[in-house]
């Protein structure tokens, strides 16, 4: 599939929701279809065994009802229907040659793309500061993390996320597309659907500049404030013991926090990414299909409560 024999298509404002899309995917390999197909179908079913494991496992075990699982619960299902957003249709395109979608089928699927993400990155940050609470104030952790703050926590960053991506859909539907309906791509990202604009995207490139730089930093500067206050409370602690255990227990959030964010940054922040598009799906695949796979193995095998509880299982 080329951009020579891309059906032309015209849609003013969002009226687009009859017309169709090409994403491109991989297609430009075609002797690694079967292969990328059994690969990402077995991250995808290891990511969602793993993720409805591990939200099963929270529920069931006493043991685990905690702030940090609680939080991990929802981290867990977040990354479940980020990976089912993305994957069950990159799947399909390396297996048909058909590898169209709908105009409102890319946007729906942007829309929750966006949601499922900016999520995770806000749940990563109210991580960050259950940590610090839990290292920091040790003794006073039950009563400031209560059952009502945790769950205000969680219901703060499905809000915003939701907000966010209302706000990124609605300047994408003002624009106006014609001629070029082909994505090199597998996944509807906003820069690919801007990208297909025939109309000046200034204003919805601006708002998603503001608004998305707001939340990396935002939630950035939460999780090294929280990290910064931490680790001068372990650095503090006279027993190598403590200093070990408390570190042990920040070890797995601070990996996930370092692939999700590094991952971002590289892709959005450093020019030289942007000027490959083999190297923007590849960071694109990555972030979306394989770190929601890696986040339950991260925390099952640095979290001995987890990972005894899913050896019981068995």
């Amino acid at each position: 599939m080329t951009h020579s024999n891309a059906s032309v298509f015209r849609n003013k404002g969002n009226e687009g929701g009859g017309f169709t899309l090409i994403l491109l995917g991989f297609s430009e390999y075609p002797e690694l279809q079967l292969p990328l197909f059994l690969g990402f179908l077995t991250i995808y079913m290891v990511t969602v065994l793993g993720k409805l494991g591990m939200v099963l496992i929270i529920k069931i075990s006493p043991r685990l009802h905690t702030p940090m699982y609680f939080f991990l619960s929802h981290l867990s299902f977040v990354d479940f229907c980020y990976s089912t957003v993305v994957t069950p249709k990159l799947l399909e395109n390396l297996v048909v040659e058909d590898r169209t979608i709908s105009f409102t089928g890319c946007i729906m699927q942007f829309f929750f793309a966006c949601t499922f993400v900016v999520t995770e990155t806000f749940l990563l940050s109210v991580m960050a500061y259950d940590r610090f609470v839990a290292v920091c104030k040790p003794l006073h952790y039950t009563t400031a993390m209560s059952q009502k703050l945790c769950s205000l926590l969680v219901c703060g960053t499905y809000s915003w996320s939701i907000a966010c991506s209302f706000i990124y859909t609605y300047f994408l539907l003002t624009l106006s597309f014609c001629q070029n309906n082909v994505i090199n791509n597998f996944v509807c990202e906003h820069a690919d659907i801007v990208a297909l604009s025939c109309s000046h995207p200034y204003i919805s490139q601006e708002m998603v500049l503001v608004s998305a730089t707001f939340s990396e930093i935002s939630s950035l500067m939460i999780i090294l404030t929280s990290y910064v206050f931490t680790f001068i409370t372990v650095m503090r602690m006279p027993s190598t013991g403590g200093r070990h255990k408390a570190f042990s227990t920040c070890a797995s959030h601070l990996t996930a926090i370092t692939i999700l964010h590094g991952t971002i940054l590289f892709l959005y922040c450093v020019p030289d990414s942007k000027s490959s598009w083999l190297m923007v799906k590849v960071c694109s695949l990555f972030y979306t299909v394989v770190i929601p796979m890696l986040n339950p193995l991260i925390y099952s095998l640095r979290n001995k409560e987890v990972f005894c509880q899913e050896v019981n299982q068995y």
